[in-house]
């Protein structure tokens, strides 16, 4: 079993903190698993590119903290900004396949995600 705890949060803001990107994921899969589910720490500062993923949903639930995450139409002009802090009620969101989006860290925020298909597999691309 895995506990998702302060403990876990805080080893995993560590981590981020020392990482070169600002953020630090903790894989929740177990080896038969053919999809995606982990935590990822995020700092501010922390560059996420403008991506999308064209054969899969993703689920992004935020576990503390404050994110904006910020979806894009194909050329790159921001269409919708979804402001996440579950102080105030706004817990996740998901992001229809093939949508172009980012997140923009307000503070030191942990979130769940998931999609379907293996990490490097599921069709995922960055806006070129």
């Amino acid at each position: 079993m895995i506990e998702i705890n302060r403990k876990l949060i805080s080893e995993l803001f560590d981590k981020a903190l020392l990482n070169p990107r600002f953020r630090q994921n903790y894989d929740l899969r177990n080896p038969d698993d053919n999809g995606q589910r982990m935590l990822n720490a995020l700092m501010p500062g922390t560059d996420v590119p403008i991506h999308r993923h064209t054969q899969s949903n993703e689920t992004v639930i935020l576990l503390c903290g404050k994110i904006n995450e910020i979806l894009y139409d194909d050329t790159g002009n921001e269409t919708e900004r979804f402001h996440l802090d579950p102080t105030l009620g706004n817990f996740g969101c998901v992001i229809p396949a093939g949508v172009w989006h980012s997140v923009d860290v307000l503070e030191p925020s942990v979130i769940f995600e998931a999609k379907d298909g293996k990490y490097g597999e599921d069709g995922s691309e960055i806006l070129g």
